[in-house]
């Protein structure tokens, strides 16, 4: 079963003496009363829709009511299709990481990043490393220094409780 959502008045539901007609071809019909315009809809086997409620007299189009409603409907379908999520990702490291596992990190977020994701890095601080927080940031500015070519920075290191990051977006 398919149910048409009514946002515009139509038909009887319209609530005014005189209307500004438009035909279904687009040409002005003029100012007529809304008993005459209803009519001149039915002759045509279509529907009178009030489409400018605030002007003066408000406008009516004589119209396919479901025809339209269904292309409003196509028209919002195509365009969520073509809409793409931003994701945020994260890669998590320690401050005292090896070179091997830096430029492995560094390929996943390179990838990430080409990919139109935001990228998280986080430095996970364990027990006393905390209050060396310095080498944290300096991972995070080798990841910027490595990434810049593709990535801009949107935070810069920044410590919360026991964890350091950055956020990086693709460059425009």
């Amino acid at each position: 079963m398919f149910f048409i959502k009514q946002d515009l008045p139509i038909n009887e539901g319209i609530r005014a003496k005189e209307v500004q007609l438009i035909g279904d071809n687009g040409e002005k019909l003029g100012v007529l009363s809304l008993r005459d315009a209803i009519e001149k809809a039915e002759e045509k086997k279509l529907d009178l829709v009030l489409v400018a409620p605030q002007a003066n007299p408000p406008v009516c189009k004589i119209m396919n009511y479901g025809k339209y409603k269904f292309e409003q409907a196509k028209k919002e379908k195509e365009a969520k299709k073509k809409q793409k999520a931003i994701e945020i990702k994260e890669i998590r490291i320690t401050p005292n990481i090896e070179e091997h596992d830096f430029g492995f990190k560094a390929k996943n977020a390179r990838k990430f990043i080409e990919d139109g994701n935001k990228l998280k890095i986080t430095v996970r601080f364990k027990g006393r490393e905390v209050n060396n927080s310095k080498l944290g940031e300096d991972v995070l500015n080798k990841f910027i220094e490595n990434l810049s070519d593709i990535a801009n920075v949107e935070k810069s290191p920044k410590l919360e409780g026991r964890n350091m990051f950055i956020m990086l977006s693709k460059k425009a």
